[in-house]
């Protein structure tokens, strides 16, 4: 089993960013920027519009974005602006100016050409056609192929939530393979996140946001920076054997596991729920595919690049089955339940996914978003390179 060395570099410790592992703020590290989550709208709408990308949708992007840190999903949060989108408007990857273009329209469902459009706001713009659609048809359907990253996919079916419809987002990685099928020995698929939300009645909305690999990569990386261990079944090296240093995933010494860790574990669940996110996401609207003839050549680690990336953006107006009324009672029924079962310790209540997230969002709102020292000076020093003002901190906290 890999080990970490015993005493992180400071710059590691500074991180803070080790989204959802224990102990993510390692001792002694400094404490968090707080920032106004709408300093941080602003500034990142201010980079993506500097960018290209026209001020509206600009500003949806942001939104995107910021979700991740405003819910403490830090490791798809801002962290990722330098690290993955910038990347793209400075490789050609990803058109600013890109017009996604109806391929096919039947009402109820709808195939997109994203052309390269930057996912963060492709995404919400599908997730709303798709209520739009099904505001008339009582389901709508929309299929998008050529897309790029896309973030959280939480925060796209969060908004078909939030106006009484059920959302389901499905995307693949394009033809960015990294994890191997169980028994494999190369890697095939991506993580292949998969987001269903629902409305909750008086209670936060119901929003499972996932990847189908044991987690995604991004938390994998953010574990790596902030010097932290990981679980045992999050990677695994050549033998089998768990692998708790997370920069062995980088270093190429260890490769992504399944939702379910070993085939024993549970894996073949998490497999199966990736091939079923490639065949809605991508195979469906004829994206990129990550198990294609060229994977075959790879040595097992990590292949290609996360282009033309399909997604599947689906609503469901449950008024159109049955009274609304009676499906909101019956919501908040569900999850009003769920939060008065007795908990095994008294002072950790039970809860569903999407409930920390929006008691996260209520209090960052209020009170600032906390950024790691790093992270908010990698933004001062972004601030500083493109002449645009940074945030502005309201002090440290937390």
């Amino acid at each position: 089993m890999s080990q970490l060395t015993p005493a992180p570099p400071p710059s590691a410790a500074e991180e803070g960013d080790g989204a959802r592992v224990p102990a993510a703020r390692p001792a002694g590290a400094a404490p968090a920027v707080l920032v106004a989550h709408a300093e941080l709208l602003r500034f990142t709408a201010a980079v993506f519009e500097q960018r290209g990308v026209p001020a509206a949708r600009a500003e949806l992007a942001a939104e995107a974005l910021c979700y991740g840190d405003l819910t403490g999903l830090t490791s798809h949060g801002l962290t990722n602006l330098t690290r993955l989108y910038l990347p793209l408007f400075d490789q050609g990857r990803t058109d600013p100016a890109a017009e996604p273009e109806v391929l096919a329209d039947l009402g109820a469902a709808v195939l997109l050409d994203a052309h390269r459009a930057l996912g963060l706001w492709a995404a919400p713009e599908a997730m709303d056609l798709a209520v739009e659609r099904a505001g008339r048809h009582g389901v709508g359907l929309v299929s998008v192929r050529g897309a790029t990253h896309l973030g959280c996919a939480g925060f796209h079916t969060l908004r078909a939530a939030r106006r009484g419809r059920i959302g389901l987002l499905a995307s693949n990685c394009g033809r960015q393979r990294i994890a191997r099928p169980p028994g494999g020995r190369v890697a095939m698929l991506g993580t292949n996140p998969l987001s269903l939300a629902a409305p909750a009645g008086p209670h936060h909305p119901f929003v499972l946001d996932m990847s189908t690999t044991a987690v995604p990569t991004g938390r994998i990386r953010a574990a790596a920076r902030a010097g932290q261990r990981i679980p045992a079944g999050w990677l695994a090296g050549e033998d089998g054997r768990p692998v708790t240093d997370p920069a062995a995933f980088d270093r190429g010494e260890a490769h992504l596991l399944w939702l379910g860790g070993s085939p024993e574990g549970g894996a073949y669940k998490g497999y199966g729920l990736g091939l079923v996110v490639e065949v809605l996401g991508a195979l469906l609207a004829g994206a990129g595919l990550g198990p294609a003839a060229e994977a075959l050549t790879g040595d097992g680690g990590p292949t290609g690049r996360d282009d033309d990336i399909g997604f599947l953006a689906l609503a469901v107006a449950p008024g159109a089955l049955r009274p609304a009324a009676e499906f909101d009672k019956d919501a908040g029924g569900l999850f009003g339940s769920l939060l008065d079962c007795p908990p095994v310790e008294p002072g950790r209540p039970v809860g569903y996914p999407g409930l920390l997230e929006g008691e996260l969002a209520e209090r960052h709102r209020r009170q600032g978003v906390p950024l790691a020292p790093a992270r908010y000076r990698e933004l001062t020093e972004l601030a500083a390179t493109t002449g645009l003002t940074a945030p502005a901190p309201l002090g440290a906290g937390r």
